[in-house]
Parts: C-alpha cells; structure tokens; sequence
C-alpha cells in the first residue's frame, strides 16, 4: 500500500510529532532559528534528535546543525508553494495519512500506548500527520515544477561518463527477468466447513455477550490487525479487495456482527466501528482454511508434469501461463513487474535478487536463462501459500556501467545530478532573499547552504 511513504516523508511526520511531544511538557522552550515569519524551536531539534535514533535513521554530521537546516529549507519550499498556489487532493493525503497512522500504532503495539508515547490524543496525532503530508506533498510539487523546463541530451550522458574516474564508475548489480506460473493447491470443503463453522460460533459467543470482538480478533485472527484487536483504521473502498470492501461498507450497527464473507486471504467477519464519510473503520477475524499434505503434493506433481511438458517442447511457458492461478502475471505471459517504488528499477521486469520474492530469489540464482524450474512452494503477498514454477527469461550480470549497456541508469544519474543543482541554485537565491535569524549558539555549523547566516 507505504505505498508512496518513504524515509523523507517519515522524517517530515517526526519532526512534526516531536513538536506536538514537547508541547505538552511543561519544559521552557527557546527559537533558535527564525526564517521570514517562522520559529524553529530547541524542542523541535531534541525531540527530532531522539526519534530519529529510535528509527535507526542517517543524520548527515551534527544533528543540531543538520535538522534545523532541514526544517528551515522546508519552509522555504512551502513558502514558494503558497506563492505558487499549489494545492494537493484532500483523498491523497487521507489515504496516505490512514497508512502511516496504522504504521505508528503497530510500532508502539496499541492506539493507547502511541497515544502515552505521544501525550496527545489520537485525534490530534492524525491531524498533524496529514498536515506534514500535506507539507511534503506540496514541497515535491515545487521541485517539480522548478525542475520540470530541465532537459538532457545524450551527450551530456557521455560526458558525465567520459569525466568519471575509472574507479568512480558505478556498479550496476545483477538484475534478472522472471516469468512464473502458480497453482493453489484445492483446500478440501471439510476444511472450508470448519473455518465457518468457528466463526458462526465466534458470532455467538460476541453476540450473546460471552466475549467481545477485540478479544476474540486478539487470540484467533491470521491477520497482523489480531495484535490490535482487529482493528484495521479507517480506509475507502479501493484500498481493501472488492468482497471485503462491500461487506464492510454495507455494516450500519456497531452492535452486530457481520455474515462471513471470503476473500482471497480466506474467511472474515467483521464488526463496524466508525463510518465517516466514505471511509469505514472495521475490526475483523480473519481464518484461513488449512491445506493438507496431501493437497499439495497433487498440485506439485501437476506442476512437474507442466513443466515437463514445456521443456519437451509442447507447448511453450508462454502459452501455459493461462493456467496460473497467479492473475497478476496471467495476463503479462507470467512476467514479474517490479513494484518496489524505492527500487530503481520499479514499474520494469527487472529485479535485483533480494528484490524477488524469497523462494524465487533462491530459485533463480542458479538457473540459465531460458531454463524452467522444478516445482517449488512460495508465499503470495495475500499469504497463501502456492506451488510455482518459474522461467528466468533474461540474466544482466553485475558490472561496472558503460554507455552502450547502462545508458538509462547513467541518464538517470545524470538527471538527478541536474535537478540538485537547480534546486540548490533556487534555494540559494530563496535563502538570501528571505529573513533568516539563528541564535549565535546554533551558528558554529557547517552547513549545507551559504548564506543562512546574514
């Protein structure tokens, strides 16, 4: 889903919560930096300072002198946004706000203990997570819009690699293409009866006041929700599976408890928590129907005999992939898209190793390109686990980058190179341009930008 939350936008909600933390201590504070009409405050750095550790973040240098840079270059930015008018979609910060508010309640294990962490109220936690998502949002939005003009010709690539030192030349890791067809072993319909039949008697047992959802969630649920009574925080309907979605936006009595409703994570119920607008907040109990041995040994040797076929020349990889029961690469003749939006090589069939999947990392390591695998269990990112077979369809060894081979990585070097200089040529006029006040005591630094010091 983090879908889009990295360490930047990370870094922008603990600033903003260490501020919120230290407001409600009773602890005298100072501005040590004031840029045009905005403090920055000792408090901010400490509490930044404390949780930036906790994270296991990189701090470049001093942190007294890094953070405050950080926080005052931001407002430069959110100056620029104001006066360029820039605005950002309501929905896309509520939703990204729903994911980071769930990332910080799993980390300090319950809403009540983030809310002690914190000393505020959940309330006030998730206002400011989207008020700093808001933030970072429009702060992309200016380095888009001061870089978009940016052009870059072939031969600026060639002589960016023509002036690099041999030994400065980066290293371009192996990357692999995937192709894989799964197959999900047939869950008997005895197993599938006695899932249902525990949460008709879960349902029972809330309903006759036994016990309450939450506990029930807390001991039984295959969800990572369990840990939080089920609760899964508000979210709209595009970020559940269809089945889920209509069953959880079709709940109006917090009191009842829903019908069982599958999905390919397996079999849920569900109790309504809160409606606002058009997003919901449920809690449920997920159980997943066990497979037996048995089951799967069928769907291994299934596999094998495909396999085999396809080696023997039957019919090619390509053409069996409309048996996989895998509908994100069925219709794709099974090739793996890269999905990690950190990863380089995100939005292409192109992985690093430790990019894959585990088992088809350890699958492909050793395999020619053009070769099919044996038949091997993988986890899904639903959790079920399934039996696959993969073709490795194209291999780039690790190497040192060149022009004819590695032209797009290096252009995207290049390109990176070029916007940091018209963002630091920007801020450098934006910084000289506005009203910059630091306490003589915060001035001994060695920063990142001239000119903060007038």
């Amino acid at each position: 889903m983090i879908k889009r939350a990295g360490k930047t936008i990370l870094l922008a909600i603990l600033l903003s919560l260490s501020v919120i933390s230290y407001a409600q201590n009773n602890v005298i504070d100072e501005i040590i930096w004031v840029v045009g009409d905005e403090a920055i405050l000792k408090s901010d750095v400490e509490n930044m300072r404390r949780d930036m550790i906790g994270q296991g973040m990189q701090m470049k240098g001093d942190p007294y002198c890094f953070i405050p840079e950080q926080l005052a270059v931001q407002k430069l930015f959110l100056d620029q946004a104001k006066v360029d008018s820039i605005t950002i979609q309501s929905s896309t910060i509520i939703k990204e706000a729903d994911y980071l508010e769930k990332y910080y309640i799993s980390n300090a294990g319950s809403k009540e203990k983030l809310e002690e962490y914190w000393q505020m109220p959940l309330s006030q936690i998730r206002e400011r997570i989207r008020e700093q998502i808001q933030n970072q949002y429009l702060t992309e939005e200016v380095k888009k819009k001061l870089t978009a003009k940016m052009s870059l010709t072939p031969s600026e690539v060639r002589k960016y690699y023509a002036q690099l030192p041999k030994d400065s030349l980066p290293f371009i890791q192996t990357t692999v293409e995937v192709q894989v067809i799964t197959n999900e072993p047939v869950v008997p319909v005895a197993e599938i009866d006695k899932v249902k039949e525990r949460l008709r008697d879960f349902t029972n047992r809330i309903n006759s006041g036994g016990q309450s959802f939450s506990t029930l969630a807390i001991m039984y649920s295959e969800d990572g929700s369990a840990a939080n009574g089920g609760e899964l925080g508000f979210n709209g309907r595009a970020q559940w599976v269809p089945e889920f979605a209509g069953m959880a936006f079709s709940l109006n009595d917090p009191k009842k408890v829903s019908n069982i409703v599958e999905t390919e994570y397996g079999f849920h119920i569900l109790q309504l928590i809160e409606r606002r607008g058009d997003q919901v907040n449920v809690r449920h109990i997920l159980l997943k129907p066990k497979v037996p041995n048995e089951a799967f040994d069928r769907s291994i040797a299934r596999m094998d005999s495909l396999a085999k076929d396809i080696r023997a020349q039957k019919f090619t990889f390509e053409d069996a992939t409309v048996v996989s029961h895998d509908k994100d690469t069925r219709g794709n003749n099974g090739l793996i898209v890269n999905n990690g939006r950190e990863s380089s090589n995100y939005g292409t069939p192109r992985f690093i190793m430790e990019e894959l999947p585990l088992e088809i990392g350890k699958t492909v390591e050793t395999m020619k390109v053009g070769e099919i695998s044996a038949p091997f269990k993988m986890i899904q990112k639903n959790g079920k686990e399934v039996v696959a077979i993969v073709k490795l369809r194209s291999r780039v060894d690790g190497h040192v980058a060149n022009v004819s081979d590695d032209f797009q990585t290096l252009k995207a070097i290049v390109e990176d190179k070029k916007q940091e200089e018209i963002l630091k040529k920007w801020l450098q006029s934006k910084i000289k341009d506005t009203y910059v006040r630091i306490d003589k005591d915060w001035q001994n630094c060695d920063f990142q930008y001239s000119g903060w010091i007038k």
